[in-house]
């Protein structure tokens, strides 16, 4: 299995988010063959989805000739691309940022969900997801949100927005698994939360 962790935190080692990931890893390791991709969205790696690779992009629908310069733009994009479409699975850790995802990770889906190559359209059935047969384990972290507080303590956008995401690329509801640290600041316990989130992770690591 090969597996594309997408590294969405900031915090490098301190991240709890990738923490956890961590340990999912390692439970999956112990069970089977696993190749690991790790693409951190903050080392500079991600290319920009700007006026070059959107003009290249607009060139194809166009059916005219791209620039040289947007022709090297959108080789950047595919290489993006091809390097998540080549994984079995995905591994994503995100941490909870102004109640929804951080923009790195965003800049990533915009960059891979791209026509003719995640998706396809048709005018009669609309959209489908051309990514079939692969499964997402998505590990989330708050520092104050968790889904029992009220409303003035903030949203959660990310969850919903990540598994319908998934499903328009092509991945099946029932192989998506999202698993919640939460809050790790605002918490009496937060050891305590910390151990039954990894008793979780390792709990689907193991169905994976």
């Amino acid at each position: 299995m090969k597996i594309l962790h997408i590294n969405s935190s900031s915090r490098g080692a301190e991240s709890r988010s990738l923490q956890l990931a961590d340990v999912f890893l390692r439970e999956l390791q112990k069970r089977k063959a696993v190749e690991v991709d790790r693409f951190d969205l903050f080392s500079g790696e991600l290319p920009e989805f700007g006026e070059l690779a959107v003009g290249a992009k607009m060139a194809m629908f166009a059916g005219v000739e791209a620039t040289f310069e947007q022709k090297a733009a959108w080789a950047g994009i595919k290489a993006v691309f091809d390097r998540f479409a080549s994984a079995d699975a995905y591994l994503i850790n995100v941490p909870l940022w102004n109640n929804g995802l951080p923009y790195v990770l965003k800049q990533f889906i915009d960059v891979v969900t791209q026509p003719g190559w995640a998706f396809g359209f048709d005018l009669e059935t609309g959209y489908s997801g051309l990514l079939k047969d692969r499964k997402a384990c998505i590990i989330h972290a708050s520092g104050v949100y968790h889904r029992s507080i009220p409303a003035n303590f903030g949203s959660d956008f990310s969850t919903p927005y990540l598994s319908d995401w998934l499903q328009f690329v092509g991945l099946e509801e029932a192989d998506i698994h999202q698993i919640h640290y939460a809050p790790t600041v605002v918490n009496a316990d937060p050891e305590g939360t910390r151990q039954q989130v990894e008793q979780q992770v390792a709990g689907i690591a193991s169905r994976f």
